[in-house]
């Protein structure tokens, strides 16, 4: 299991446990947490409703695509920490790692 933080738009702190042997997306263990993740495209990149900032943990990740990159950048509020939680996989690279919520609140 893979412990990572939470951070939802009001600041509130949340350690999450997820299995990193099944593939799953951040996008998909938000969803499953019943964080307010819209993640209209169902994780291809293509909306941005996904969009989370790592404040803890990014040197880990490695480079966003370009894909995902085209989407950050057409964002209102895009952070250099910025990412889409569909394209990060649940792995030890996400150990420890902290994550704000930062798509549109959709509650």
């Amino acid at each position: 299991m893979i412990k990572f933080t939470v951070e939802d738009h009001d600041g509130n702190r949340q350690e999450i446990e997820a299995p990193a042997d099944m593939g799953f997306s951040l996008m998909e263990i938000l969803k499953a947490s019943e964080y307010p993740v819209l993640a209209t495209c169902g994780g291809m990149a293509l909306c941005a409703t996904c969009h989370v900032e790592v404040l803890e943990g990014k040197d880990g990740l490695g480079e966003a695509t370009d894909i995902e990159l085209d989407q950050l950048e057409n964002l209102p509020e895009y952070y250099p920490t910025s990412r889409l939680a569909c394209q990060i996989r649940i792995g030890d690279i996400l150990e420890g790692a902290v994550v704000k919520l930062r798509g549109e609140d959709v509650v």
